[in-house]
């Protein structure tokens, strides 16, 4: 993997001497993967419309007598079954740690966290990073509609903006025609599905993209600032510091680039300044720290909850939906690197992804996950290398299997309480 360890600006990575398309077909490419990413989001729709129409199918019921038992949130424990689709539709793609999104947007922070607190309290919101909901709340107060509509409307933007960062990215790299290939792998990848839920990875995937983006143009104060506001936008964003440190590591030993320093020093801002300001707020140094552990349980397996997880699925198969989702995330995370190895990606994107997977397995209870291997996103660049030059008669299965994965991917987390 000598390739990935070179300079971060090296064109010797892409093999390809400035891969610039003209304006007219870059555009071309960005009209098709637009329309491939319009299709991946109704695929998303038509994974949370399966869940509203087994909802719908008896309406007298109760969702304690519903034949799929648990759903995915506490929107209707013990409570009707709603009159209408679009509610347990909206609902799907606000579940989960959407829920708590929404009460900060509407709640903002506690300013006081109950010792032993716990998943069932208000407080647990103080673990959930502050760049999303203050986003949304700034939209919904401009627009119409409501903070639910405003929270869905800013991830469809942002989704469409992250993976044509991404697509920048890989061209820089490699050409117009991996960076289509990269844009569609992204759209459509399974866990893709969390562009259209009410969660923070496509917020993070567009501050990252954007910083290393102008860490391999050398534009180190934009990539810094771009860093810091993903390091504000969830934990694993801190994974930008270790490229920030890489990009500014090998422009001084390279070019003597000593304001390359820059880059690595504003991006941890984002996490101080929240952890500072947390404190501030609560009264109570390193809450954030607490909550983890109290509220959500949250211990260091060194990545052994996630082989247990992965043994699990392959010793009694389908019997735990978790199971399942955490075994073909680890088998999927094996294959992006297996790609890496073939086509080597500059060694601050490498620096980034391993540190996004480092802290995807470290974690004991929620460990690999779909959304947490589309965080690592420059691992699709090389896929996409690999599918471009090696088997580009794959590429139409690709995509199928892909769609379809989205589909049932969405489905399975709102009718089988699978945690995304």
């Amino acid at each position: 993997m000598t390739e990935a360890l070179t300079d971060p600006t090296d064109d010797a990575v892409s093999g390809t001497p400035d891969p610039h398309p003209t304006e007219r077909t870059w555009n071309r490419i960005l009209r098709r993967t637009g329309l491939v990413y319009l299709f991946s989001r109704l695929c998303v729709v038509v994974g949370a419309a399966i869940i509203a129409a087994e909802l719908r199918a008896d309406e007298n019921k109760r969702l304690a007598d519903f034949p799929l038992a648990r759903w995915a949130d506490p929107h209707y424990w013990n409570k009707p079954i709603p009159k209408n689709a679009v509610t347990p539709m909206l609902d799907v793609l606000t579940s989960w740690d959407g829920i708590w999104y929404l009460r900060i947007v509407r709640k903002g922070y506690p300013t006081f966290v109950r010792p032993h607190v716990t998943y069932d309290m208000a407080d647990a919101r103080a673990a959930f990073f502050p760049t999303y909901p203050s986003l949304v709340r700034a939209v919904d107060w401009v627009l119409p509609g409501g903070d639910t509509l405003a929270a869905l409307l800013v991830n469809f933007v942002l989704g469409a903006v992250a993976i044509w960062l991404v697509g920048l990215i890989a061209r820089d790299l490699y050409g117009p025609a991996v960076a289509e290939r990269t844009m569609l792998l992204l759209a459509l990848f399974p866990g893709s599905f969390v562009l259209s839920f009410a969660y923070t990875e496509a917020l993070l995937i567009t501050f990252a993209a954007a910083s290393m983006l102008f860490l391999l143009r050398r534009r180190w104060w934009l990539a810094g600032l771009f860093a810091a506001l993903g390091t504000a936008t969830r934990p694993n964003g801190v994974a930008l510091v270790a490229a920030c440190a890489v990009a500014s590591f090998f422009a001084i030993r390279d070019r003597r680039e000593w304001k390359s320093l820059v880059a690595p020093l504003l991006s941890p801002l984002g996490f101080i300044g929240f952890q500072l300001w947390l404190g501030w707020h609560t009264g109570e140094v390193g809450v954030w720290f607490r909550v983890q552990t109290e509220a959500w349980g949250e211990g260091t397996s060194f990545g052994f909850t996630a082989i247990r997880r992965t043994f699990l699925a392959v010793v009694k198969p389908l019997t735990s939906p978790t199971n399942t989702i955490t075994a073909v995330s680890v088998a999927t995370l094996l294959l992006l690197w297996w790609f890496l190895r073939k086509h080597g990606l500059p060694a601050l994107l490498v620096a980034y992804s391993a540190v996004v997977v480092a802290l995807m397995l470290l974690p004991e209870t929620v460990t690999a996950r779909p959304r947490f291997v589309y965080t690592a996103f420059p691992l699709f660049i090389p896929a996409a290398v690999w599918f471009e030059r090696r088997k580009p008669t794959w590429w139409p299965y690709v995509v199928s299997s892909c769609a379809v994965g989205l589909v049932a991917l969405t489905a399975l987390y709102g009718g089988l309480g699978a945690i995304p």
